[in-house]
């Protein structure tokens, strides 16, 4: 079994959560709710997969709070 780290986020206009894997070409899909999304996300990964592993061309790091005053 293979993992992969997605990055979420909520759209304001929409309601909609966004997500994606950093570095992996076509790995995106959006969704109503954190469930719907993983799904959606492991299924379009599965699919990319069919084409042969892919050279991930970024590692998802982590963040970071940016202070401004």
């Amino acid at each position: 079994m293979k993992s992969y780290t997605a990055v979420i986020e909520r759209c304001p206009d929409t309601g909609l959560y966004v997500g994606y894997v950093p570095g992996f070409p076509g790995a995106h899909s959006q969704a109503e709710t954190l469930d719907e999304l993983n799904s959606n996300l492991r299924e379009v990964v599965e699919m990319l997969l069919e084409d042969g592993e892919p050279k991930i061309k970024t590692e998802f790091v982590g963040t970071q709070l940016v202070l401004v005053s």
